[in-house]
């Protein structure tokens, strides 16, 4: 039998070498149109900023290493420039010699990846403007860093790569600005978790500009760049780092005939085969099943397209037994002292989709609190609100936010609910957890609200409460003075009780305190002594504190 794969960074390089496991007789052709294979995708940003000082470290196999072990026909700097179904065959050019050649197959497997977003900006053709998606991408940005004395690095969006960037150009040195369109950076979390981003880039020494895009690139001679934004601003770099996302490889499958998905990447079965049979498909250019929404989705990471090459490998050695069921999205990512992770749906692909939900927030120490060194996380849970079943998850925090994101995750792709959370089995020791941990503690505040023991407001509802609603934060007299929401007033929870009869009744209540804790327990009291419209602000003043706080866009 002979297999030829279109494609040799992760997903196809794991079906090039889990298919000589399976077949020591297949001859299996993997072409390559770069002049590596089965390199560290995600590891580069690092190595730019000398976090992964050997670039050797970065290729997990070379060609000559995979054609040694595993006697694969490896063809770089080779590209398919057409597929015939009909007939079976691809047409390659080798792109050293100028060659074109045909080559026929059994089965033929599409892992072509995703190609970064480059917009017709003008000037966006200027020498100083990067994208990443290679090895030789990464070389040339470091090389132009450093041997070229730049100066200034501007981020033009603000995604899991775009922020990898920022902080790894940060590291050389390099005054870095990020330019995000949106109004967050991170669009797999929701702005209250990424306000917390925002806030910690800024004490990086990172300029942030939000809500802004680029009209175009001003080039003077012998000059640094000008970024010239919609807003009429001027940022000057020395390069420019686009990083706006990336747009699925589908060129060869739509000029095939292969059918694509309404989300633009290749269509596939749960078998990962395309609409030709004999044409399997994964990676970046395809669109999968979220396990959450039930509808397709495109999840452009390294992890699920590792899985679904060992299925490809698998149906195509093995006959089509193996099914990918799909993918939740669970990412993560280091932000300099911070560590943001998302698992399953946000707020807003469930608003989009139109499924109901409620969200809680919760802050946790990462481990016990009298134990030396604990952080706080920040923990954000979406859920059901008729049956509690877990439908999205994020946390941001310094440390074991990788531990719990994984604890949510599996919860989320079992059906679990936020009762399930309650009951997780957690290894507990003071130096690693508390014996409720954050996860067990977000399950708590989460069944509390599915139970109707409370109710919560939301930060964002602060501002438009009715004018008759009693505001009260039971937070101490001291940390209230240090700061509080306008419009609250001050009774200490432990005081509550004495001051019941000088709350009117009748009246909508909104409690708030520092996280939530003792604003439920603020809610207990009052809905137990006669007061029916009471709500709990979830997150406390710490989640409406970051998620109002202004960006400050200056220079530093």
């Amino acid at each position: 039998m002979k297999y030829l794969i279109i494609g040799g960074v992760a997903g196809g390089a794991t079906v090039a070498a889990r298919l000589r496991r399976l077949d020591e007789k297949a001859d299996v052709i993997l072409f390559e149109r770069g002049e590596y294979v089965s390199y560290a995708n995600c590891g580069l940003p690092y190595y730019i900023g000398n976090t992964i000082k050997e670039r050797g470290k970065l290729f997990v196999q070379t060609a000559e290493g995979f054609r040694a072990r595993f006697r694969i026909d490896i063809r770089t700097r080779q590209e398919v420039t057409r597929i015939a179904p009909e007939r079976k065959a691809v047409e390659v050019r080798n792109l050293i010699t100028g060659e074109t050649y045909t080559e026929n197959y059994d089965k033929l497997v599409l892992s072509p990846g995703a190609e970064p977003l480059r917009p017709r900006i003008p000037g966006v053709d200027d020498e100083r403007i990067f994208t990443l998606r290679n090895v030789p991408d990464t070389d040339r940005i470091k090389e132009y860093a450093l041997k070229r004395g730049a100066k200034a690095a501007v981020v033009i969006g603000g995604g899991f790569i775009g922020l990898e960037m920022a902080e790894n150009l940060r590291h050389l040195g390099l005054r870095t600005t990020i330019v995000e369109m949106a109004d967050q950076v991170m669009t797999p979390i929701d702005f209250p978790m990424a306000a917390i981003v925002h806030q910690h880039l800024i004490q990086q020494g990172i300029h942030l500009i939000l809500k802004d895009g680029v009209d175009h690139f001003e080039r003077n001679e012998g000059q640094p760049l000008t970024v010239c934004l919609n807003s009429g601003k001027r940022v000057e770099a020395d390069l420019v780092i686009l990083s706006i996302g990336v747009r699925p490889e589908t060129k060869l499958a739509q000029e095939a005939g292969l059918k694509l998905g309404d989300l633009g990447g290749i269509a596939v079965d749960d078998h990962l085969r395309t609409s030709d049979p004999d044409i399997y498909a994964l990676g970046d250019a395809i669109e999968v099943n979220h396990l959450v929404t039930g509808g397709k989705a495109k999840i452009p990471l390294a992890g699920p397209a590792n899985k679904q090459g060992r299925i490809v490998a698998d149906n195509i050695a093995l006959g089509d037994k193996s099914v990918y069921k799909g993918s939740i999205g669970t990412s993560i990512a280091q932000v300099f002292d911070l560590t943001v992770a998302a698992t399953g749906a946000n707020a807003k692909l469930l608003d989009r989709e139109g499924i109901p939900y409620v969200a809680s927030y919760t802050h946790s120490a990462s481990h016990a609190g009298y134990y030396p060194g604990a952080t706080m996380l920040a923990l954000k849970l979406l859920f059901s609100s008729t049956d509690g079943r877990l439908l999205g998850a994020q946390i941001v925090g310094s440390e074991g936010v990788d531990k719990r994101i994984e604890m949510l995750a599996q919860t989320i792709q079992r059906g679990g609910t936020v009762a399930d959370l309650t009951e997780l089995e957690h290894a507990y020791a003071p130096p690693y957890s508390s014996a409720k941990d954050p996860v067990n503690m977000a399950g708590f505040v989460a069944e509390n609200i599915l139970s109707g023991k409370v109710r919560v407001a939301q930060w964002d509802e602060v501002a438009s409460l009715p004018e008759e609603t009693i505001r009260l934060d039971v937070r101490t007299r001291a940390e209230f003075k240090l700061g509080s929401i306008p419009g609250f007033q001050n009774i200490p929870l432990d005081e509550l009780r004495e001051h019941l009869q000088e709350i009117p009744k009748g009246r909508p209540i909104v409690v708030t305190c520092a996280v939530g804790l003792r604003g439920y327990l603020a809610c207990r009291v009052l809905t137990q002594n006669g007061f029916d419209d009471v709500r709990n602000l979830s997150g406390g003043y710490k989640t409406w504190s970051v998620a109002t706080a202004p960006v400050r866009d200056q220079p530093e």
